[in-house]
């Protein structure tokens, strides 16, 4: 929960508004195409475009041979059209000849086979000669534009860690850092080691590090703490090659913001490991409209990951780096945006805390695998488009927002999602494979309040908790050092918790704990003891009778599905029970008061319905905020900036039907259309109001 009073500065100070723009790719283009470039840009209301991502052989298209004078002339244009750069460092796709002459800058697979050149970020960390060569381009960059007045931040490199699977590096190179990461981590102790990995296991004991390779499929895969630890130093050996991309940009340009594109809660980095490398977080957001069968859903889903980005530095608006005016055209299915879903969707960032929208890409590619990806200016290109208009009409809109930029969302909820723990429950064989799904269960709670219009923070084990007042802790796994004692000082000191099953089973190394589950202490808290799971079939279906005079005051059943955990009650007061199978009667919903607080326990997987319900009856109790009074309709969601002076509030229909919206007795100005809206607002299908008012004291 965040309490200033005063808003955060802006992405830069050169430019202090919201910024729209996207990955501009003048070097695939003849140069009598960057002037028209400019003239759609003023005529899209696009202020700042990322240049340069991959444009490396056009920088250097032979070894020590720099051609700047095309980016020369394009900052400028930028800068006569009072347009800005985010420029880039072209790391992430290398010139033929780089990998020619050093193919050791290449990865090798886990298989131990060298890839060939292509494709992007096939590059190793470790390789000196690919560091040497990235220094040398990032340092002529900075000694080139570090004082224009164009640049607005750099782009380091994209994507790290991407190209779909995010596979590493698995050359000796990497391995030997590897090893002597592990030395670090066990204080050069093996035997440490081998407890904290449970080598007695089938024989795996180590009697030195040297001993020890990458999990692969030509090797060791079941000891589960080599695979965690395999999937840490993976996260270390990025951020430790984004500091040496950047170490040469602070030197040179000390005052310039850097920042790298995040992607969609990408499995293979935590992102939490990242968030003080950043200056400022930036992500690629690609939800799939309209081709997965229900927009509210999909809403809900990118909600958490704008929640999860602005939640990674305590507040401070981020940055939507890539998103799509149009088609996706790696989807399943290709789906236009229907009518007012583009600005539905780039609001949507806004409204969660972003103060940017930008997009991949420009201008459509002529040629290669995104030719068909959208973007503003189509290969007919010229602006009478639909989806320029759409893109311009955006445009208009986020002229009007200056008062919204450096707000944030400030909340009294988080949910946690922790990268350690869903390493861990991916890694694990248990409870069958479908039944895991870590990150969609997390989603499911948080989704709960993004439909009340509730705000949230997305957190992970190591932020505080103490702000908040309820924390709802979905399938947490593996308690790291202090979990369990922090979830103990919340609850006593009066914080309501809910926890479910799968919960406190093992440590930071994914060694299970005894003594009862869940551990670490968080028995007493919950009052529970969660003695073992029922993992039942897709077609099976269980029941949650709900105890007369529960103290939710909710009644009748609700359906569960996949996941059961027969717990015993040791203190804590049963709400709830199965009705089926031979668990019959034992409980699947219980809350313990212990100190000032409540623990919940949520023992069964449910649908969204009874999740729903439970959070909507915690939120009463709590006298939780939200953004508006009135109960909102079905699809239809709103959230809130503020700065202390001003609350900001964004009302959105995902819907492909006209909605109304009660706004209680409160009296809003229309930011966009100005005027004054009061009692019932009308939104149409996909439609947005961003209204404004006093703040209201939280």
């Amino acid at each position: 929960m965040h309490t200033q009073s005063d808003r955060y500065p802006p992405i830069s100070p050169k430019c202090p508004h919201m910024l729209h723009g996207g990955d501009y790719n003048p070097d695939q283009w003849p140069t009598e195409v960057w002037a028209e470039d400019m003239r759609l840009m003023k005529a899209a209301g696009c202020n700042a475009m990322s240049v340069g991502i991959f444009a490396w052989s056009r920088l250097e298209p032979q070894e020590g041979q720099y051609e700047f004078g095309w980016l020369d002339r394009i900052m400028d244009m930028l800068a006569e059209n009072d347009a800005f750069a985010i420029l880039a460092t072209p790391s992430a796709a290398r010139p033929a000849w780089l990998d020619a002459r050093y193919p050791e800058c290449c990865k090798v697979t886990a298989e131990g086979q060298r890839r060939d050149h292509g494709m992007r970020h096939n590059f190793c960390w470790s390789s000196p000669a690919f560091r040497e060569k990235v220094t040398a381009i990032n340092t002529r960059l900075a000694e080139r534009y570090g004082t224009h007045p164009a640049l607005l931040m750099w782009h380091v490199s994209n994507e790290y860690g991407g190209e779909g699977s995010g596979a590493p590096c698995y050359c000796e190179l990497c391995q030997a850092w590897f090893r002597d990461w592990l030395r670090d981590r066990y204080d050069n102790d093996i035997e440490t080691l081998n407890h904290a990995w449970w080598t007695a296991f089938w024989s795996s004991r180590y009697e030195s590090f040297d001993q020890i390779d990458a999990p692969g499929p030509l090797g060791e895969r079941a000891i589960h703490g080599l695979t965690l630890d395999w999937k840490r130093f993976n996260t270390h050996q990025a951020i430790d090659f984004y500091r040496h991309e950047t170490s040469t940009l602070k030197r040179i340009t000390p005052d310039v913001s850097c920042t790298t594109n995040f992607m969609w809660a990408f499995e293979p980095q935590d992102y939490w490991q990242w968030a003080n490398e950043v200056d400022i977080v930036s992500w690629d957001g690609y939800p799939g409209w309209h081709c997965r069968g229900d927009d509210v859903r999909e809403a809900a889903g990118a909600a958490f990951n704008h929640d999860l980005f602005r939640s990674l530095k305590a507040g401070r608006p981020f940055m939507l780096m890539e998103s799509v005016p149009s088609v996706t055209s790696w989807f399943p299915v290709c789906k236009l945006k229907r009518p007012g879903m583009h600005k539905l969707s780039s609001l949507l960032a806004i409204a969660h805390g972003s103060d940017t929208v930008q997009y991949f890409q420009w201008r459509k590619s002529r040629g290669a695998t995104e030719k068909f990806f959208g973007a503003v200016v189509d290969h007919v290109g010229h602006e009478d488009t639909r989806v320029f208009g759409d893109v311009a009409e955006l445009g208009r809109v986020l002229k009007k927002l200056d008062g919204v930029v450096g707000t944030t969302v400030r909340s009294e909820v988080a949910v946690l999602f922790d990268w350690p723990t869903r390493w861990a429950v991916s890694a694990m064989s248990g409870l069958g494979h479908r039944h895991r799904n870590y990150l969609g269960t997390c989603m499911q709670h948080h989704a709960a309040f993004w439909t009340m219009g509730i705000g949230v923070d997305v957190i992970d084990q190591t932020v505080a908790l103490d702000e908040y007042r309820l924390a709802v802790l979905p399938m947490l796994y593996m308690l790291r050092p202090g979990m369990a004692e922090k979830i103990e000082r919340f609850v006593a000191d009066g914080g309501t918790a809910v926890m479910t099953y799968w919960s406190g089973i093992v440590d930071e190394h994914d060694l299970c704990h005894l003594g009862g589950w869940p551990g670490g202490g968080l028995r007493k808290v919950f009052g529970v003891w969660d003695e073992e799971t029922d993992a039942i079939c897709e077609d099976d279906v269980q029941r949650l009778v709900l105890s007369e005079g529960n103290e939710l005051g909710l009644a009748g059943e609700y359906e569960i599905h996949q996941l059961c955990a027969l717990i015993h009650a040791e203190g804590a007061t049963v709400a709830g029970t199965y009705g089926e199978d031979f668990y019959a009667g034992r409980p699947a919903l219980t809350v313990n008061h212990y100190g000032d607080g409540k623990a919940w326990y949520v023992a069964a997987r449910t649908g969204q319905d009874f999740l729903d319900d439970l959070y909507g009856r915690l939120a009463s109790d709590l006298g939780l905020r939200r953004t508006l009074d009135a109960t909102l309709p079905q699809g239809v969601t709103a959230r809130m900036r503020t700065n202390g002076e001003t609350d900001y509030v964004f009302v959105m229909n995902f819907t492909d039907a006209v909605a109304g919206v009660d706004l209680g007795e409160t009296t809003f100005a229309d930011v966009v259309n100005g005027g004054e809206v009061a009692g019932r607002l009308a939104l149409p299908a996909y439609g947005v109001a961003i209204l404004s008012r006093p703040a209201v004291e939280a």
